[in-house]
């Protein structure tokens, strides 16, 4: 007689999230790859890929080069807020050089 057939399991389809916007979806999206990663490093079916992936992430070049760009994310939200600060302290000066003016009598001129 032939082989008796094992019944088939059908998974439930996966249920989606509520709508979300695209950075959640992303952000949801590569924790699920990091979470399959891990899974498959723990069972030992991870591809070459895989693991020069994240002992690339561990080595100490990439460590220095994330530190790198924090500083000059650092640096360039240093040099926005200077030049805000530049444009009000312009604006304060204009203020005053115009109130000076209005108490020596000379008034404002649309000339300036």
């Amino acid at each position: 007689m032939g082989r008796k057939k094992e019944p088939i399991e059908k998974k439930e389809p996966v249920k989606l999230p509520p709508m979300m916007s695209e950075e959640a979806l992303e952000n949801a999206m590569i924790m699920k790859a990091t979470e399959l990663a891990y899974q498959q490093l723990c069972d030992g079916t991870a591809s070459s890929q895989v693991i020069t992936h994240y002992l690339k992430l561990g080595s100490t070049k990439e460590r220095i080069e994330r530190e790198i760009l924090e500083k000059q994310k650092d640096l360039l939200i240093a040099k926005t807020d200077s030049i805000k600060n530049a444009e009000v302290s312009e604006s304060m000066y204009k203020e005053a050089i115009e109130a000076f003016r209005s108490y020596s009598g000379q008034g404002y001129t649309d000339d300036e």
